[in-house]
């Protein structure tokens, strides 16, 4: 079969393309690792299955009209900082008074 010479300009273009597509996979990759960390975050603080802990950071999100990535952002700062935004705290407060358990699984009944 006989070869077809290429543009060298189509070429270029490709790797372009491939390079943005690249960059755009590391970047999905590196939002999902955050992502899923500030549902472990939820997880462990509310007590709350990582399906609930998903439900409570996209409610957090969708509240807030914050970017769902910022937001779990924000917990994972919170998380070894200690520092929030108020409107994130208390709308992570209600869900999880919301979704989480009423006592400590173990703990003596409250009376």
């Amino acid at each position: 079969m006989a070869r077809v010479p290429r543009d060298p300009g189509d070429e270029t273009a490709r790797i372009l393309q491939l390079q943005q597509e690249v960059d755009q996979l590391k970047e999905a990759v590196a939002s999902h690792a955050v992502v899923d960390q500030a549902i472990g975050v939820i997880v462990a603080l509310g007590r709350v299955t990582p399906d609930e802990g998903w439900v409570i950071l996209r409610e957090v999100s969708q509240h807030t009209n914050i970017k769902l990535r910022n937001v779990a952002e924000l917990i994972l700062i919170w998380g070894r900082s200690g520092e929030m935004p108020d409107r994130i705290g208390a709308e992570l407060e209600t869900l999880l008074d919301q979704h989480g358990p009423t006592q400590i699984p173990g703990a003596p009944p409250l009376e």
